[in-house]
Parts: C-alpha cells; sequence; structure tokens
C-alpha cells in the first residue's frame, strides 16, 4: 500500500496535471510537508525576501509565459506580506494561485500561532479562495483554483492548506487525480453583432484599434495581425498586450506615445478597444467624444459599457473574436490618416524627440531611455516601476511579447513591482535580455531580491533612475503647496549600487552621459544581477504627474 501525505499531493497534481514547474515564495513551519512536495515532483523553488515579490513574480509569470503563477504563502505575517502582490495581480486581471498555509484546524479559537481569519481578508481580492478540509479533497481543491483563476475574466485565487491536511497520509490509490487540465471555455458574439461592428469599421475614415491586457493574455497575436493588416487600421497596444505585434509594425503608432493619443483622441471617428478598460489613465473615456463610434471587446459582460457606452459591443475572448470579425470586414488602406496621425504625435513628442537624440548634463530620464534602448536594442523585455520613471519607461520599444512593462500604470498603482517582474521575466525567458528602469523610491520596496537574484542566478539588469526624490509626489506638492514646504518626498543621494555590491551583484555608478552605454557593457558582460545606478535631473517633471495631480483635485 503506498502512502502520501497531503503536500506531496498538491507537489504531484501542480506537475502531472498543471505542469507547473516553478513556484514562488518563503518557507514556513506550516508548509513544510508542501516543500518537501515541491522536491519530490522536482517543482523549482524561488525563495524571495519578502512574500509581496513572491505574488508579484507569479503575477509576471502568467504575463510572460500565459500560464497561472503559482505562489506559496506561510500563515499570518506571510499571508499579509504577500496581500499587495495578491491585490495588484486582482486589478490586473492576472490568474494568480495562491496556495498558502494556515494554522491547525483542530487548535481554531484556541489563540494558536498566526492564527487568523485569513479568507475573509483576501475574499475581497481573489476571484475565489476557500480552505480545503479534507486530504481526499486536495486535487478537486487545486483543480477548482485553476478553474477560477483562468475562465473568463482571469484573477487571484487562494487556496487555504492546513497542517492537519498537509501533514497526514493518506493511500494513494483513494485519491484520484484529475484526468486532464482545465479546459478553456469561449463565448462567441452573434453573428449579427460581428456584422455591425464591421460595418463600422469598414466606414471608419480615422479609426484606431487600441489594446490591452486581454489582448495579451489572450495570446492573439495572429487574429490581431490578420485584422489590422486587412483593415489597414492603425493600433496602439498597451500594458500587457504591449509586444504582441512589434512597436515597429507598419500599422503601429505606438511612437506617438500615451502623450499624444490623450491629445488625439478626439479625432478619431472610429476606436476599436479590445481588452481595455477606460480607466483613470484614459479619463474614464470622458475625453472620446460623443460623435465617436466604439467598437468593445471584453471578456467580461460588464466592462463592455463601464464609463462609456458602447456603439457595438462583443463579448469574448480577444483573439476569438478578432478571429470571427476577420471575414466581415474590408480590406482598406489608412495610410494618409496613420501619417496625419504620427505627425500629430510627433508635433506633441517634437521636445522628447530632440531630448532622446541630445547629451544632457544632469541626464535627463528620456535621455537615459533612449541610450539603454540605443544598447540593448529592442529585441529585449522592458519593465518600468516608479512614478515619473513609469512614463519614461514607456519610450522602449519592442518586438517581444509583453515586451514593455510598465507595472506602476496598474490600477493599484503599485510600486516595488520591477525588481519581481524582471526576475519572472529572465525566468520565463532565460534568452532575452531583461532590463528594469527602476526609479530610486521604489527601487527600495523590493530591493532586496538582489540577494535572491544571485543566489538563484537571475541575471537581471536594474538601471535606476535617481532623481533622490519620490519625484511624482514632490512635484506635485510643489504644484500644490510650493517647493518650500515640501513633505516626506525627497530621498538624497544613496548608492544603492553599493548594496547590490554586497550582494554578490554587479554594481555602476552613472553621473555623466557619456558613462551610461560603457556602463551597461561591463553590467550584461559580467553575467551577473546587475544596478546600474544613474543620477538624472531631479527637476524634471513627466506628465504622468501632470495627469496625476488633476486626477486628485477636488
Amino acid at each position: 500500500m503506498a502512502l502520501i501525505n497531503g503536500g506531496h499531493l498538491v507537489g504531484k497534481y501542480l506537475k502531472e496535471i498543471e505542469n507547473v514547474d516553478v513556484v514562488f515564495g518563503i518557507s514556513g513551519g506550516h508548509l513544510e510537508s508542501l516543500l518537501d512536495g515541491f522536491t519530490e515532483y522536482k517543482i523549482r523553488t524561488i525563495d524571495v525576501r519578502h512574500e509581496q515579490a513572491a505574488a508579484m513574480m507569479a503575477h509576471a509569470w502568467s504575463v510572460y509565459t500565459g500560464r497561472p503563477g503559482v505562489c506559496f504563502l506561510t500563515a499570518g505575517p506571510g499571508f499579509t506580506n504577500g496581500l499587495t502582490g495578491i491585490a495588484n495581480a486582482y486589478l490586473d486581471n492576472a490568474p494568480l494561485v495562491v496556495l498558502c498555509g494556515r494554522a491547525p484546524l483542530r487548535d481554531d479559537l484556541k489563540g494558536a500561532l498566526q492564527e487568523m481569519n485569513q479568507i475573509e481578508v483576501v475574499r475581497p481580492i481573489t476571484k475565489w479562495a476557500a480552505t480545503c478540509y479534507d486530504i481526499k479533497r486536495i486535487p478537486e481543491y487545486l483543480s477548482i483554483a485553476f478553474r477560477n483563476a483562468l475562465l473568463g475574466r482571469p484573477g487571484p485565487v487562494m487556496l487555504e492548506l492546513p497542517p492537519d491536511i498537509l501533514n497526514i497520509q493518506i493511500e494513494e490509490s483513494l485519491v484520484p487525480m484529475p484526468a486532464r487540465p482545465n479546459p478553456k471555455y469561449t463565448v462567441h458574439p452573434d453573428e449579427a453583432d460581428l456584422k455591425a461592428a464591421a460595418e463600422i469599421i469598414n466606414n471608419a475614415k480615422k479609426p484606431l484599434f487600441l489594446g490591452g491586457s486581454g489582448i495579451g493574455f489572450s495570446g492573439c497575436s495572429g487574429p490581431l495581425g490578420k485584422l489590422v493588416e486587412k483593415t489597414g487600421v492603425p493600433f496602439m497596444l498597451l500594458n500587457y498586450g504591449r509586444g504582441e505585434l512589434p512597436d515597429n509594425h507598419p500599422l503601429s503608432v505606438m511612437d506617438i506615445g500615451n502623450l499624444g493619443l490623450f491629445f488625439s483622441i478626439a479625432r478619431f471617428d472610429v476606436i476599436i478597444a479590445a481588452g481595455l478598460r477606460f480607466n483613470w489613465l484614459l479619463q474614464f473615456g470622458q475625453i472620446i467624444p460623443k460623435t465617436t463610434k466604439i467598437v468593445r471587446i471584453d471578456i467580461d459582460p460588464l466592462e463592455i459599457n463601464r464609463n462609456v457606452e458602447a456603439t457595438v459591443g462583443l463579448v469574448g475572448d480577444a483573439g476569438s473574436v478578432l478571429g470571427q470579425l476577420v471575414p466581415f470586414v474590408n480590406e482598406n488602406d489608412h495610410g494618409e490618416w496613420i501619417q496625419t496621425l504620427k505627425g500629430a504625435g510627433r508635433s506633441v513628442l517634437d521636445n522628447e524627440h530632440r531630448i532622446r537624440e541630445t547629451a544632457t548634463d544632469p541626464i535627463h530620464p528620456v535621455r537615459l531611455v533612449a541610450q539603454i534602448q540605443k544598447f540593448v536594442g529592442d529585441d529585449a523585455i522592458y519593465i518600468a516601476d516608479g512614478g515619473d520613471t513609469q512614463y519614461f519607461g514607456l519610450g522602449f520599444t519592442t518586438r517581444q511579447k509583453a515586451g514593455v512593462v510598465a507595472s506602476a500604470a496598474g490600477l493599484l498603482g503599485c510600486l516595488g513591482t520591477g525588481l519581481p517582474f524582471g526576475m519572472a521575466a529572465k525566468l520565463a525567458r532565460p534568452d532575452k535580455k531583461v532590463v528594469v528602469l527602476n526609479g530610486d523610491g521604489s527601487f527600495g520596496f523590493n530591493a532586496m531580491e538582489f540577494d535572491t537574484m544571485v543566489r538563484h542566478n537571475i541575471p537581471v539588469v536594474c538601471v535606476i533612475n535617481n532623481d533622490c526624490a519620490w519625484g511624482m509626489i514632490k512635484h506635485s506638492q510643489e504644484v500644490s503647496i510650493g517647493k518650500d514646504r515640501l513633505q516626506c518626498s525627497e530621498l538624497g543621494v544613496r548608492r544603492y549600487e553599493k548594496m547590490v555590491e554586497g550582494l554578490g551583484g554587479h554594481s555602476e555608478f552613472v553621473t555623466k552621459d557619456e558613462e551610461i552605454i560603457p556602463a551597461l557593457e561591463r553590467a550584461f558582460a559580467s553575467g551577473k544581477p546587475a544596478c546600474i545606478n544613474v543620477m538624472t535631473d531631479p527637476t524634471v517633471t513627466s506628465p504622468a504627474t501632470h495627469l496625476f495631480y488633476q486626477s486628485l483635485k477636488i
């Protein structure tokens, strides 16, 4: 009779049914047999230095692989430390499976170590959260967790696993495994709605296709390419949709930037919005004229008319809907409109384009981004983390799926995501160069993850855009309350790269424009996790700061 404990059952299910090969977390006494299950079934564990980084890495794993990321949290403070990462995934609609320890069931209401009602705490920021009370039902509960994370609008889920369930043994034959992974079911729009949407697209004179994270999670480069190339419609891909088609595609207008989009949006007569929310970054859609016709594509029917009423709404997976739409649209050429649009964008960004080509002293963040791009190229993954820094990071170009992630732009406005996202990207795509552009403030949240990178040999290059402040907050305070009354917004000159060097990584300190590319050369040549601390102009304010400031005004 072969016996198996609960922790090994978890490992067996993850490996044999869901094909999970990497998980992220920090060890804890409640999870001992779970960790041994990872060992038994040869699942690689990346142990981090803070649980929020574990949840963020699992979130990023879903972005860069298209499969749910898995993290493990021990009970009590391990759980509460992970909440920021879980909330960020929830607002980003990322499929994340959290396996969480808890105090023993036998000790409920006795004052056990780390006893708390974790399920009720996490329920508002997950699609599904539950506790498994029976060892025989572990595979069933895991199957439900993965199904909830993936189907429909994706998002994080949490399964709580008590030690009384993980540590006991059962005859293995009594616990059947599901025969196969959860199938993916797709909702399709009616043909009448597809034809109505196609008619709008066919008659458009000044259209734009605007794709968001739903494009990325759908993995729909094929049908997306067919649609835009047949219709000739210019496109912009934002958030995790970035790179699904390359930025240098002939129909891409990514070079007008978010600022160009903001100032041009009133000119479009048709907007095809797929997998994208009209949230505060687009002024909740209020900047779109009432005369503009909107074709809205989203997997969540509640999103179709949120903030802005759609002319035609198509509910379903973005890739599936686009594929169904292709036969109904006409071949067209919007070349003249695309050139007009790009010209308008260039006029808005004219100053930024000049800065990109000009050495500055002190170093302008726009110039820093341009120099990084010049050396690294577009066959790379770029991640931006910070307030102003994430705006400047949008200046990177890419031809990689999810190639540019301005991770602070999510609805949670979550700083500290850069290094965890960078680590996950490098693990998911080890053949690609990975660059994290970090603000000096946001760097501090997860800076100790350089220790994780060194221990697990994850050679990410982090470039710090160091303006010696919480830049977005500082410049907002300068506008609202005055430069002489700044509070809690200045950080000063700090040699962050020395800390990285002490942890075993490669370090560079840069103060001059001509030092940027040589520092990058040495950082990548080192083969180590590397930190390049670049002192940039502390007076520079991004347009994102002005948008942020205006959004908070009463």
